[in-house]
């Protein structure tokens, strides 16, 4: 196990160390407050119970990328854990956009944008216990992905931790409890890799314990179902513009042979957009050569500039 003072394993979100962090002001219920005294209590339901939704968004170029359906998807989160986020989408956006402009943020900011039931009378699960409105935290932090991590590509490890389906807990949402995915993630940095792989209760691929997973096979490119993981915004996107393109993009079961036969790999997220995967469980992908993988970065690059919410 790792002990205190190592350095951690940086994978895909692995980042560039910005000093500016140190004082970044974060927005804790719409109060703006330096880092240090950015808390909440120890009776929130986010901390005791992981009672909670969130989005991670990108500032690029004066705006928020995809802005819109990341906010579909809390929203539609929140409903489904009947959390009562007390905004309305316009007054969100407000909250986002003073928080991003109070620290003077247009470009390479990553936002943890989270929402939870908020305190509760006592530490239990009921939600009837909540008092008071929802929790809602703002995180804005200067991060770019490491360009050794984007440029060399992903070493990954099939975790025996599987995803669960719409029976047990339905991964369409962004819970804060996510505690599948750090055991998964927890067994890839011990066998030395950057990042989980995960399979569905049938065995097939799903997808990582961070982001999405795509092979490219043959000129086609293929990812799982969508049954047993989050409804990825960069793993949407890349699929419609791929299809925009008139690219065959499949949405299929496939199984860890076809992953370690693909000729090209990669993983897709808010943070780092399309990284290559290298290496599944000691199995080197192809020949190292990624011309779909570049084929898709320029199309991806296209669709952000196209997809931003300006910071007003």
């Amino acid at each position: 196990m790792m002990m205190a003072g190592e350095t951690p394993a940086t994978g895909v979100h692995g980042y560039v160390d910005d000093p500016r962090n140190d004082h970044i002001l974060i927005s804790v219920n719409g109060r703006l407050v330096p880092r240090e005294e950015a808390v909440v209590s120890v009776f929130d339901s986010g901390f005791v119970l992981g009672d909670g939704v969130w989005e991670g968004l990108r500032v690029v170029a004066g705006g928020v990328a995809f802005l819109e359906p990341h906010l579909d998807r809390l929203y539609e989160g929140a409903h489904a854990l009947m959390i009562d986020i007390g905004l309305d989408r316009a007054a969100l956006k407000r909250r986002l956009f003073d928080c991003l402009k109070a620290n003077g943020m247009t470009d390479g900011v990553h936002v943890r944008l989270m929402v939870t039931r908020g305190v509760k009378r006592t530490p239990y699960q009921d939600p009837r216990l909540a008092i008071g409105k929802a929790t809602i935290v703002i995180v804005p932090e200067y991060k770019l992905p490491k360009p050794e991590t984007v440029e060399k590509g992903l070493k990954l490890f099939t975790a025996h931790v599987r995803r669960t389906g719409p029976a047990e807990q339905d991964q369409k949402l962004n819970s804060h409890s996510k505690l599948n995915c750090i055991l998964a993630c927890i067994q890839a940095t011990e066998a030395g890799a950057d990042e989980a792989l995960m399979l569905d209760d049938r065995g097939f691929v799903a997808t990582c314990n961070s982001t999405h997973f795509f092979i490219v096979r043959k000129g086609e490119i293929w990812t799982s179902t969508g049954g047993y993981c989050l409804g990825g915004i960069t793993r949407g996107n890349v699929i419609a513009m791929g299809r925009a393109a008139g690219l065959p993009v499949f949405e299929k079961d496939f199984s860890l042979v076809d992953a370690y036969g693909a000729d090209e790999a990669f993983v897709t997220g808010t943070f780092a957009g399309l990284v290559p995967v290298r290496i599944v469980d000691g199995r080197r992908i192809g020949t190292g050569a990624t011309p779909m993988i570049e084929r898709l970065r320029g199309l991806y690059r296209d669709l952000v500039a196209g997809g931003l919410s300006p910071i007003d």
